[in-house]
């Protein structure tokens, strides 16, 4: 009986990286932005770098940095970014099957390394039904990718925050938002999965004037519920 190959850590640790290409392009010219806009409110180029380097959450960032410049209390700047990163609880609970046999200096690190971006790429390795025990150093390699990416740009922006006014009105931060669609939208491929969509972006839309981003959350959690109702009902047919 042969016994199956899978592909060796350093293969899966590159093809994380590299999977993660159109991630990076989108993540760039966002992380550019946040060095320029945290510039302009005041903050050093050190501070900067250590909220990227040490924070590592975009919409967070932007967030905490548009707070501080309008003289935000720090409890109201911790409520308003613990409110946005919460659904990241959701991409927790969807990867904890396959991490949960790996030891904490896996888990750990990984946990703080799991944005928006590397969830969108690793969710399809760990989809795929090969048994390879090497799965997590494609996670690995999709969390060095983007985290360096987002400290470069970052510190990019930052230098160049003072000597190019107005680079943060470009509108740049929307190839972030077009390249995560295009990631995503594949994935849509049952009536739960683009009803959940749909529900969410519903309600992120009329939700969208809450305070401190509470929209974010009621947009996750209609998602949630419609996806699982229709896949109860589909499941009782």
């Amino acid at each position: 009986m042969s016994v199956p190959s899978f592909p060796d850590y350093r293969t899966e640790l590159w093809h994380g990286a590299r999977d993660s290409l159109p991630m990076l392009l989108g993540a760039a010219p966002f992380g550019l932005i946040f060095g320029t806009l945290a510039a302009s409110s005041g903050l050093s180029v050190p501070a900067t770098m250590a909220m990227s380097l040490f924070v590592y959450a975009g919409s967070s960032q932007f967030i905490a940095v548009s707070l501080l410049a309008g003289g935000a209390g720090l409890a109201v700047i911790i409520l308003t970014t613990f409110v946005v990163n919460l659904r990241h609880a959701l991409y927790s609970a969807t990867f904890l099957p396959y991490v949960a046999g790996l030891a904490q200096r896996w888990r750990i690190p990984l946990a703080f390394w799991l944005t928006d971006e590397t969830f969108a790429v690793v969710q399809h390795r760990y989809s795929e039904e090969d048994a390879s025990p090497n799965k997590h150093w494609y996670y690995l390699g999709s969390c060095l990718a983007m985290y360096s990416n987002w400290c470069i740009w970052s510190l990019a922006g930052a230098l160049l925050g003072h000597s190019v006014p107005g680079l943060d009105q470009l509108g740049l931060e929307f190839a972030m938002a077009a390249t995560f669609t295009g990631i995503v939208v594949p994935i849509l491929k049952n009536r739960p999965m683009v009803a959940a969509a749909l529900a969410a972006a519903v309600v992120a839309l009329a939700a969208r004037d809450l305070p401190y981003k509470l929209g974010l959350m009621l947009a996750a959690l209609a998602g949630v519920l419609v996806g699982l109702w229709l896949e109860s009902r589909e499941k009782t047919k």
